[in-house]
């Protein structure tokens, strides 16, 4: 593998070299093969992958001051949070972004830059500026990755640890967006590729792929689909790329009972909660609703069967229900921004967002994503 790559990158090609050379967690399923269907011939960019894009910054900024916090204990010391709360300090803006925002712009700026994915490029991009709330995993890849000429620089495809935790799925969405004009399957090796970055795993690679399939047939969808759509999608893809790793759960009512593979969690969890009425809030907590995949992506899925007719209340829900609630309002809004569109996102969401990517550029995600729209629509 080339660790110097030019303009002609061929992720498909990148791709096949990991799989035989055992440097991916990941199997060779038959999705890597499929070609994406063509946008609809009215899409309107705008509206639907600035909805994706800003749904993904608005879940974040609505999540970030309470972040980590039980839902209970949120509840009693915020009540319902339906708009943006307070900074972390009493200064600090309202609609200030965290990791979440900062990675997934980071990732369509550096892919408008390239004119599409050049992963040594974009992991020299997760290694530039401060990054807010930065997870442990993300701070050992920048270690690996290192400054260039360093001599235990890690090369991209080594750089990214084994890790279960959500934080290649909260940037993953924007790897879609140099693809709507001229889809081909390179759209699922640039996800699994841009996923591994950071996150060499099993669980995490094909949890980005599942939800990059996902976010594409919504952005053609005129409407909601059926409630386990959302659970019979994502499973369909994850389990075609899984490997034989095994997880466990670390927190709530199932440590110690389960060990396999993230989509049979996944996949018994959202099922038994769907079948008996279980309130939202009481089944995350049941499987802890952290930044570990057996805790993010039941509650992902959950939250998105149940309420992704309604972006606004879905949102809220994630906000509101979960512990790890940025990242996990941010992989909502995403979903349902990609599905209902920028005009569905209440107004005073978008209009108090600082857009900032970071320290003080306010307004960056509205100009990355006009910048994005000229360059691929």
């Amino acid at each position: 593998m080339n660790g110097h790559l030019s303009e002609g990158f061929d992720s498909r090609a990148a791709l096949a070299e990991l799989l035989a050379a055992g440097k991916i967690d990941l199997r060779s399923g038959a999705v890597l093969e499929r070609q994406p269907a063509a946008m609809p011939a009215d899409f309107d960019f705008g509206e639907r992958v600035d909805g994706m894009m800003l749904g993904l910054a608005i879940g974040d900024a609505l999540g970030r001051p309470t972040e980590g916090r039980k839902p209970a204990q949120r509840r009693a010391s915020h009540g319902e949070i339906r708009d943006y709360a307070i900074g972390r300090r009493a200064k600090e803006a309202i609609g200030m972004p965290s990791d979440d925002t900062q990675m997934a712009f980071w990732t369509l700026e550096q892919l408008a830059v390239d004119g599409g994915l050049i992963p040594e490029h974009l992991a020299a991009r997760f290694c530039r500026g401060t990054i807010f709330g930065m997870g442990q995993t993300v701070s050992a890849f920048r270690r690996n990755f290192g400054k260039p000429g360093s001599k235990h620089r890690k090369p991209w495809y080594e750089a990214g640890p084994a890790s279960a935790g959500n934080g290649a799925l909260m940037r993953i969405a924007p790897i879609l967006v140099p693809h709507l004009r001229a889809p081909s399957p390179a759209l699922w090796s640039d996800a699994a590729l841009a996923a591994m970055l950071t996150h060499n795993d099993s669980a995490s690679t094909s949890a980005c792929v599942a939800f990059v399939a996902m976010l594409w047939e919504l952005l053609a969808m005129s409407t909601a689909p059926a409630e386990r759509w959302w659970l019979e999608r994502w499973l369909e893809v994850a389990r075609d790329l899984e490997t034989g790793t095994r997880y466990s759960p670390r927190g709530g009512d199932f440590v110690g009972a389960y060990e396999g593979p993230l989509s049979d969690f996944v996949a018994a969890r959202v099922d038994e909660a769907l079948t008996r009425g279980t309130d939202t809030v009481v089944a995350c907590n049941s499987w802890y609703s952290g930044a570990y995949l057996l805790e993010t992506m039941p509650c992902v899925i959950l939250i998105l069967c149940r309420y992704g007719h309604d972006p606004e209340e879905a949102i809220v829900r994630a906000v509101n229900d979960t512990k790890d609630n940025d990242t996990v309002a941010a992989i909502v809004g995403a979903a349902v921004g990609a599905l209902h569109g920028r005009s569905a996102l209440p107004k005073p969401w978008i209009d108090k967002l600082t857009g900032r990517t970071g320290e003080s550029d306010d307004g960056r995600v509205f100009e990355l994503l006009a910048e994005a729209q000229q360059l691929w629509w």
